[in-house]
Order: C-alpha cells, then sequence, then structure tokens
C-alpha cells in the first residue's frame, strides 16, 4: 500500500492578534497528498487555503493536529530542514524568492544553504534551469527578466534541490496570459516526470489540468475529487462563489441544445475534439 507523501491531520489553525485575540481560520482540516499527484487547492479569498498551504512544509505550525511529510511531523524543529527538502514552495511574487544579481547564482543558493557539494551543484543547476526553459538567461540579472521568467527563475530554485513535492501558493496570479501558460507547461512536465504537485490557485483553467481539486471553504473541506467530478456540481460552486472553466460552460450550453454533446467537458482541447466526433458521426465535414 502507497503511503501518503503528506498527512494532514485535524489540522486548526489561528492567528493570535493579542494574548486574548485570535482568529481562527482552519478548522479540523484532513486529507493526505500521495505521491505523484496534482492537487489543485481552490476557494474564494479569505478561505483559508493559502493559509493551509504554509502548513505543508512547516512555515506554519498548526494551532492543533498535525502535519506529516514523510512521516516526519512539521511541530518538529529539527526535522524542518529535512521536511522543507522535501517539500518546496514558490510564491506570488517571485522577486521575494530572487536573491541574486545572476540567473545561476540565485538557483545556486538555496543549494548551498542545504551544503551540496561543489561538484553535484553544477549538474542540479543545469537540470533545474533546463527544466523550466531558462538555460539560455543563467547569465542574465533577474531584473532583467520578465515577470513569467523571474517566475521560471524561482520553480529552479526549488526543483534545484529536488524535493519530492512542488507547493505553488498563487504562482501566477501576478503573469499574464502567456506567462501562466509557460508556467503551467513547466509544471505539467515535472508532474509528469513523477514530481508531487499542490498547486493553490484561482484561475479555474488551470485547476482542470490537476488530478484532484479540494476546494476550502471558511477553514474547511467542503469538496474533494476530480476536476471533472467538481466543474460538474455546477450549482455547488456557484454557491461557494467559485467559478467554473470556460470550456465547462461551453459544454454545458451546447449540450443543452445538442443532449448527444458531452456535458462534462473541462478542456478547450477536449471541446474541439468532441465537435470533431460529432462532426464526423454526422458526415459533417470539419476542416
Amino acid at each position: 500500500m502507497i503511503e501518503p507523501l503528506i498527512k494532514v491531520n485535524d489540522l486548526s489553525f489561528e492567528y493570535k492578534l493579542n494574548n486574548k485575540t485570535s482568529i481562527p481560520v482552519l478548522k479540523g482540516v484532513s486529507f493526505d497528498i500521495f505521491p505523484g499527484e496534482y492537487v489543485a487547492i481552490v476557494g474564494h479569498n479569505g478561505s483559508g487555503k493559502s493559509t493551509l498551504s504554509k502548513h505543508l512544509n512547516g512555515i506554519l505550525k498548526p494551532s492543533s493536529g498535525d502535519v506529516l511529510v514523510s512521516g516526519s511531523n512539521t511541530k518538529e524543529l529539527q526535522m524542518l530542514r529535512e521536511i522543507r527538502q522535501k517539500v518546496g514552495m514558490v510564491f506570488q511574487h517571485p522577486d521575494n524568492q530572487i536573491v541574486a544579481t545572476i540567473v545561476e547564482d540565485d538557483v545556486a543558493f538555496g543549494l548551498e544553504n542545504i551544503e551540496i557539494p561543489a561538484a553535484t551543484m553544477k549538474d542540479r543547476i543545469d537540470y533545474a534551469l533546463e527544466a523550466v526553459g531558462m538555460s539560455e538567461f543563467r547569465q542574465r540579472p533577474p531584473h532583467h527578466l520578465s515577470g513569467g521568467q523571474k517566475q521560471r527563475v524561482a520553480i529552479a530554485g526549488i526543483i534545484a534541490m529536488k524535493p519530492d513535492c512542488l507547493v505553488l501558493d498563487e504562482a501566477t496570479s501576478m503573469l499574464d496570459t502567456y506567462g501562466r501558460r509557460d508556467i503551467l507547461n513547466v509544471v505539467r512536465e515535472l508532474n509528469d516526470d513523477g514530481m508531487t504537485i499542490v498547486s493553490v490557485t484561482h484561475h479555474m483553467s488551470e485547476v482542470a489540468e490537476a488530478s484532484r481539486v479540494i476546494v476550502i471553504e471558511q477553514g474547511q473541506i467542503v469538496m474533494d475529487g476530480s476536476p471533472r467530478e467538481i466543474f460538474q456540481q455546477y450549482e455547488r460552486m456557484q454557491q461557494l462563489k467559485l467559478d467554473i472553466p470556460v470550456a465547462s460552460r461551453l459544454a454545458r450550453l451546447i449540450h443543452e441544445y445538442d443532449e448527444e454533446f458531452q456535458s462534462d467537458l473541462i478542456r478547450n482541447n477536449e471541446i474541439i475534439q468532441e465537435v470533431v466526433r460529432l462532426s464526423a458521426k454526422r458526415g459533417v465535414f470539419v476542416g
């Protein structure tokens, strides 16, 4: 039986304003993340999704309950270094994670902190820059790069440490459509190569790429399933003030006029494939 990579058990968390006042954010959250999964965590602003993501590698500690990474508890200070090598995080603003004046030096920074030997470090840097498509920019100053390129460098700095899991906390929210697409392609390739991905996002087109969706509302898990299962619950998503992908809305609308058209499609390419399928079935040429 496969053991969870991350196990969240009855996690509750509250921000303390002072000795007498605190704000509850997470309330009894439990779930497992298994090796190789691609999990999207969604919820409207203030739902607790970003707070939850910061518990996955010990940036925040539970007020009660536990978070285990490969069996190690994030409350154990002596285990934090090992936990953060297993679970790396990329945040919304790449400038907050870039510390060096040259791209390859920035990727090397995390490796130096975990004392990777110099002989191994070059191979790790080459691997990470190649993985995110930034090899040709290795001698560039990061401040000369676009937002999407900076985010690629931030991801390279994490994957150079070869974590088992990459957590993206709204990592594409500041990017334009092209930058977001590029980062999504990198993330998909990493997952195809076996890396576990956890993505906190409000872009439903990104959620459609995941293998599993966890929906957070008022600090609790209210839905957990595949993207197709979640997006089929259109009325429930509306109640939660969450959108569904354009492709999913389009499939539902077409299905209302043509019952043969599948209503559970969630990606743009699926819409195209369904049009081609029905056209061929009905002897209609699609050029």
